[in-house]
């Protein structure tokens, strides 16, 4: 920040009135068309909301921003200045309508990209705090607003100091009373309304749950914790969950909050976003444990619920080393059979819709693939895994593959698995679950290597056949031993620099990359190139080396890119769950 603030302090920004104004303008205006001279503007701390109608966050943030100012404008010198992205002055006046605030005319575009380069505004919403000088005190309003409100005020870099010593020592200091109570609430409540004095809940375990209820992760979550919290209820536990909702909207926390067994802060509670930044939130769903001396447990089980269930509690360090000791011991045990059979579940599809037992799959080598076809990525990976296992079951046919589907209907399955040779789970098969869990399933596409003794190899298999194709199978540290030895030998007669006529200001120097496109044949390569890392240049060693000195190197150079008939892996963006 200190040099983004020396940059716009340094400018001509050092008069507000110079940094608002224009020749033709010495005056802001009200959404009711008021004319306010920016020199009134002395002595008050400003924020220039960069924002606009067509902006979906801007839309949510805006009555954020309005409820601190409202709280802030009477009581202390400060206004917001509307600075608008609108593409019609219809727009702009709509959203202005909104708003009870100032805002430079639209009119005037003229000044507000002078503001937009000022302030480097690259996305919306953008707020920036300066004071009556137009010197730069916050450039992350946008943030400062969300987790502090009008506590923030006068949001300069002292005060901001001043909110995270005092936030050290709410967490050093913490209780029960000092995370739950507010000087205007003592109580949580329940889901018929009842208020339930926080007092009544020292002394236990407590569970804070932090969700959005339309969250498909949340939506995942939340039966698994239902289950786990029911039997405490039944084995007499002294345990508690308190939800404390991030959803905005209040007819889905009413409706979500009604079917649960837990309690609950009250909707849109001023507490809730401090709470979240108090525990550091990162994802979602969160549980925190909170033991009966209201200190901090365990930061977030949700995990572990998902993988235990209830006997994780009492979620303390103790039980989840005893946890680990025996997931090791049962990883230590894992055979194929204990991956793929459940009851009467023994067997997976055929390409022909036949049953195909687990057991006639013991002693192979197995890739298990979690994908779906709404999902892109999985989409671009699935034709060059289908290369993939067509040259690795030329070679050897104790390999296959088995997809796992998280597709949303049996329609999308069915079309998804068309384009596939390999096996599969049935839609819906409840196996996924199991298997979800035991690979730690976080994104997909995802693949996992299951070696023939039924342990699992890697799960990574994904970035291996993205980086070696059928190559690297079976997926072991030793083929990627020998891998690597290979690629080292490919290139121990290369030069290490060369000259090229494509590119004579620098040299190219050998280096290991991997994946890139060739400047000279415009073909994907892999592992080797000889690259300006200046002027991201790279060549091919085949295309960087004269043909006649290239005789010990023909084969690794076609393995290297161009000539190779390998399909590329690009692995794009991962479809992550919400959190």
């Amino acid at each position: 920040m200190a040099e983004f603030a020396k940059e716009v302090n340094g400018s001509d920004a050092q008069n507000l009135h110079s940094l608002l104004s224009s020749p033709a303008r010495d005056f802001l205006v009200r959404n009711d068309g008021e004319q306010v001279k920016i020199d009134s503007l002395k002595g008050k701390k400003i924020g220039l909301y960069f924002s606009a109608a067509w902006c979906g966050p801007c839309q949510r943030f805006t009555p954020q921003l309005m409820e601190v100012y409202n709280e802030l404008s009477p009581k202390v010198g400060f206004e917001v200045i509307f600075v608008s992205g609108d593409e019609d002055e219809e727009s702009f006046r709509d959203y202005f309508t909104k708003m009870p605030w100032l805002a430079v005319p639209f009119t005037d575009s003229e000044t507000r990209d002078r503001l937009d380069q000022l302030f480097k505004v690259k996305g919306i919403p953008y707020l920036v705090m300066v004071d009556d000088h137009g010197n730069l005190l916050n450039e992350n309003g946008i943030g400062v607003i969300r987790s502090y409100g009008a506590d923030a005020y006068p949001f300069t870099p002292e005060r901001m100091k001043e909110i995270k010593e005092e936030e050290d020592r709410a967490r050093r200091e913490q209780t029960l009373k000092s995370v739950l109570v507010t000087p205007s609430r003592d109580f949580v409540i329940s889901r018929d309304g009842n208020k339930v004095p926080v007092s009544e809940l020292e002394g236990k375990t407590i569970g804070l749950l932090f969700s959005v209820a339309t969250y498909r992760r949340c939506m995942e979550f939340t039966p698994k914790l239902i289950e786990v919290y029911n039997k405490l209820k039944e084995n007499g536990e002294d345990f508690e969950i308190v939800l404390i909702s991030l959803e905005d909207d209040e007819e889905s926390f009413k409706q979500d909050f009604e079917t649960k067994p837990w309690l609950a802060l009250p909707f849109n509670d001023k507490s809730s976003s401090k709470l979240a930044r108090h525990f550091m939130l990162s994802t979602l769903p969160t549980l925190v444990i909170l033991g009966p001396d209201g200190k901090i447990r365990h930061s977030n089980v949700a995990e572990a619920i998902d993988d235990y269930g209830v006997l994780a509690y009492p979620f303390a360090p103790e039980k989840f080393e005893e946890l680990k000791a025996i997931e090791k011991a049962k990883t230590d045990a894992q055979t194929l059979e204990s991956l793929l059979v459940s009851g009467d579940l023994n067997y997976v599809l055929g390409k022909d819709g036949a049953k195909v037992l687990v057991s006639d799959l013991v002693g192979k080598n197995i890739l298990l693939y979690f994908s779906a076809h709404w999902c892109p990525p999985c989409r671009a990976f699935t034709p060059k895994l289908v290369e993939v296992y067509k040259q690795i079951k030329e070679r050897d046919e104790a390999f296959e593959l088995i997809f796992i589907s998280s597709d949303r209907d049996q329609e999308s399955f069915d079309e998804y698995y068309s384009q596939m040779p390999w096996l599969a789970l049935p839609f819906g098969d409840p196996r996924k679950t199991s298997l979800a869990r035991t690979f730690k399933v976080g994104g997909i596409p995802m693949l996992a290597a299951v070696g023939p003794s039924g342990k699992t190899v890697t799960k990574e298999a994904r970035d291996l056949v993205g980086a070696h194709g059928a190559d690297a199978y079976p997926f072991t540290e030793e083929r990627l031993k020998e891998i690597e030895a290979k690629y080292n030998g490919m290139a121990k007669e290369w030069p290490t620099k060369v000259k090229h006529a494509l590119h004579e200001d620098h040299e190219l120097e050998l280096t290991r990359v991997q994946v890139y496109m060739c400047d000279k044949c415009n073909e994907e390569g892999k592992i080797w190139s000889y690259h300006c890392e200046e002027c991201d240049f790279d060549l091919h060693a085949k295309c960087a080396l004269k043909e006649e000195a290239n005789t010990t190197g023909d084969d690794a150079v076609k393995e290297n890119g161009g000539e190779s008939k390998d399909g590329w892996v690009c692995d794009g963006n991962v479809c992550t769950k919400a959190s």
